[in-house]
């Protein structure tokens, strides 16, 4: 029985930092950080965090928003890098911004992740400090996967 895929969302300076990430591995070792908040990201997609910010705060239409760079690829696990504009338009934003956004996202059609609003304004406001760390630590945004 497969439980699906798996995500986990943290910081570091560089990708050969990030490829170091295993499994076994937390971020924090490394001097990283990581995105937590009881698991709420570990079913979500990169590719949906990506356009949950850069539809609803950007006006980005979904197949305008830019791929993922595959950073490691190994048979157990993946390591990818997300584009930094998926966390940079985050930081100098409001909250009227965010809930904004949250309701833009909630509205799109076709589109995969979570569907209601105030989870998604949840999600963009723990991304939003996430990416302030990020940027404090002048580190960039990266993925881990794995089934």
């Amino acid at each position: 029985m497969s439980m699906g895929v798996t995500y986990k969302y943290f910081g570091a300076p560089n990708g050969a930092t990030a490829a170091r990430v295993p499994i076994s591995m937390r971020p924090e070792e490394l001097g990283g950080d990581e995105l937590g908040m009881g698991g709420m990201f570990t079913r979500i997609k990169p590719e949906t965090i990506a356009a949950m910010v850069l539809t609803g705060l950007q006006g980005m239409p979904l197949h305008k928003v830019p791929p993922l760079e595959l950073v490691v690829l190994h048979p157990d696990y993946a390591v990818v890098k997300l584009p930094t504009t998926v966390v940079d338009p985050l930081r100098g934003v409001g909250e009227e911004s965010v809930g904004a956004a949250a309701f833009i996202w909630s509205t799109v059609p076709d589109r995969g992740g979570p569907r209601d609003a105030f989870n998604v304004y949840q999600l963009l406001h723990e991304w939003q400090d996430f990416s302030v760390r990020l940027h404090e630590a002048g580190h960039q945004p990266y993925c881990l996967v794995w089934p």
